[in-house]
């Protein structure tokens, strides 16, 4: 009897085990090819740059040609598209610079890339460097705002500007942290995390975009598409776990760090921002001397896709005068109801 009884429960493992397995097959989500990505999410002004390493990145040069240069980093899976709505009100009047960093967009990163915070800071150098863009404003959006700060603290002679669009980099001690959407959690598990890696991640991936907006019905069925579908380009999720694993390791902001910043920055966050607590941006502002603050009400964590008007309206302003004498042209109206480019 013991021994039907074993031989039981052993048959019923091995069946959990081969519809666990089913299952993941089921789910399982191959590679999307390069070439097949880029038909659907190049636009006109995209270009390629091959630089030292093996890195080949993506990037755009829109807006004004002879106007003062705008560097925008983007955040954690997000791209270049994610600046397209400062794109279209700004480009009047600014050089903007937009480039996907690696594991993300559609840029292409070489077997066994070793992401970081510094390694994106000092890609970002070099490609500035190879288009001998020296002199510029540079933004950006939360881990590309940690990235933003980073590059500010060491090479500080490049930047007219610094602008923090709800940036990272501070150490998070909140309780409410347990409540970050779920694709993080499971991502940040070192067990997990390479085991759902692979696998149809759609849903999580709604809900941590709604997460990141005041209102979530801003994400729509064009932009899971677009954030699913990306995080699949060959090697993508390798460099994206990597980044949420590591992600403890970082090398904080302290208040000591940050008072080497002198030039003028400007920081932006919205007041409901669940990703990077609003809270952060105040040490922001306590930390650099002179630095400006603005908080968007009724606002998430992407200002410049959430409340498009009033974050470029912002950096307009706060750049107009240190960019005074450029001849800068005052931003356009734009019909978002029949202009593509919103």
């Amino acid at each position: 009897m013991l021994r039907w009884i074993i031989g039981g429960l052993l048959a019923l493992i091995g069946l959990a085990a081969i519809l666990a397995a089913g299952a993941y097959f089921t789910l399982k989500r191959d590679d999307i090819p390069y070439e097949t990505l880029a038909a659907q999410y190049e636009n006109g002004a995209s270009r390629y740059a091959e630089l030292l390493g093996g890195v080949r990145v993506h990037y755009r040069i829109e807006g004004q040609e002879t106007g003062p240069t705008l560097v925008l980093i983007h955040g954690f899976s997000a791209s270049v598209h994610t600046w397209e709505p400062w794109v279209s009100r700004l480009g009047e009047s600014y050089r903007i610079v937009s480039l996907d960093l690696p594991g993300h967009g559609l840029t292409r990163a070489p077997a066994g890339y070793q992401a970081s915070i510094e390694a994106y800071r000092d890609l970002v150098h070099q490609f500035l460097q190879a288009q001998n863009i020296t002199r510029f404003a540079l933004a950006g959006s939360s881990m590309g705002g940690n990235v933003a700060w980073e590059y500010a603290l060491a090479h500080p002679e490049e930047l007219d500007a610094l602008i923090l669009v709800d940036a990272s980099g501070w150490e998070d001690t909140r309780a409410e942290a347990a409540s970050d959407p779920q694709i993080f959690k499971l991502l940040r598990n070192p067990v997990l995390g390479p085991l759902v890696r692979d696998l149809d991640s759609s849903r999580l991936v709604r809900q941590g975009l709604e997460a990141s907006f005041a209102d979530p019905s801003h994400v729509d069925d064009a932009m899971l598409n677009r954030y699913t579908q990306l995080a699949r380009a060959p090697g993508h999720r390798d460099i994206l776990l990597q980044m949420t694993l590591g992600y403890r390791e970082r090398n904080y902001a302290t208040a000591q760090r940050l008072a080497a910043l002198d030039m003028p920055v400007l920081i932006l966050t919205g007041d409901t921002d669940r990703l990077v607590p609003p809270a952060h941006a105040q040490q922001f502002r306590d930390a650099i001397s002179g630095s400006q603050l603005i908080t968007f009400e009724h606002t998430g964590h992407i200002p410049q896709e959430e409340k498009p008007d009033e974050s470029a309206m912002a950096v307009h302003e706060f750049l107009m005068p240190i960019f005074e004498g450029s001849a800068l042209a005052p931003l356009p109206e734009v019909d978002c109801e029949t202009d593509i480019r919103c």
